[in-house]
């Protein structure tokens, strides 16, 4: 028995006779007629009383009317659901972003966009800094992440470079460099230091690091924070100075005030939209897609000042 040749039941049952099906639904009637004979004999039961008036249903020809309908429907139904499924317009997608760019507009507007694209897919966003972002990723609970990454971390990770961000100077508002902007790294050498752990963003810290030895800048650092948010707060509170990315200006901070330095725009920082590259899922190429679209419109690199 076939989901068609049920279909072809039903256009008869609908259409009162075999010729009247065939010419609605647009099959040869001697074929029609032969995928009813099939189907008779797979079911081992007469479904048509067949007399010079036409045909009528048999008992069992009136039990199948209802049974055929139910299965056509689940089928319609699974096969739908099947096919959003598919294409990714059904589904999950668990994406983190690390804490400073959830606050950018250019990732609302991504978030928004995927939302009213795909609004039947859950959706769950959580603020995850690189590191274990990164580590999830490669466990495979998380479907994609927003990060700072070397491309090289892992052949088990397949990316797209989202923007560059480039390093910004942020200090107290009442900081002496304030009204005085420093011109070199160097003149800061002494000034207390708020830093974050390596172990919370690697390719952040590191990337950073680099930069700084290449400067010959050595920091004298007196707090840590747990992230970027963490790190302003404590500027913000007059506990030291930092660098920050400058997608930290989206999200101003009372207190806090940001200074570009010709030393720091130096240090690039590649953000990356990242999956596992065994993820074949539907909404992971769908958002892949999404943040595409927004790069050929160059979104992601207006930033404020």
């Amino acid at each position: 028995m076939e989901f068609r040749q049920l279909r072809y039941f039903l256009a008869i049952v609908d259409a009162g006779s075999v010729s009247a099906a065939s010419r609605r639904i647009h099959i040869a009637q001697p074929a029609l007629t032969r995928q009813m004979k099939l189907l008779e004999q797979d079911l081992e039961t007469q479904l048509f009383e067949r007399h010079s008036r036409g045909i009528s249903l048999t008992m069992t020809g009136r039990a199948l009317v209802e049974y055929a309908e139910e299965l056509l429907g689940r089928h319609d139904e699974l096969k739908g659901r099947l096919t959003a499924l598919g294409r990714g317009m059904t589904g999950r997608l668990s994406l983190a972003v690390t804490v400073t760019h959830l606050w950018m507009p250019q990732v609302s507007a991504l978030l928004r966009d995927f939302r009213q694209r795909y609004p039947s897919v859950a959706m769950e966003v959580a603020p995850l800094l690189s590191g274990p972002q990164l580590e999830r990723l490669r466990e495979g609970t998380l479907d994609a992440g927003l990060l700072y990454l070397d491309h090289d971390d892992s052949s088990e990770i397949a990316s797209l470079k989202v923007r560059d961000d480039r390093l910004l100077l942020a200090l107290p508002t009442d900081s002496h460099w304030v009204r005085h902007p420093p011109e070199r790294l160097s003149q800061i050498e002494q000034t207390d230091f708020v830093w974050g752990f390596r172990h919370i963003s690697p390719e952040y810290h590191d990337r950073v690091a680099r930069h700084f030895r290449r400067l010959n800048f050595h920091p004298r650092v007196v707090q840590y924070g747990a992230d970027n948010i963490a790190i302003l707060s404590m500027v913000s509170a007059g506990l030291g100075i930092t660098v920050v990315p400058d997608s930290a200006c989206a999200n101003p901070m009372p207190g806090v005030v940001f200074q570009r330095m010709e030393e720091l725009e130096h240090c690039v920082m590649p953000l990356h939209l990242a999956w596992r590259a065994d993820n074949d899922s539907p909404t992971v190429a769908n958002l892949a897609a999404l943040v595409r679209d927004h790069l050929s419109s160059a979104s992601f690199e207006a930033l404020p000042s």
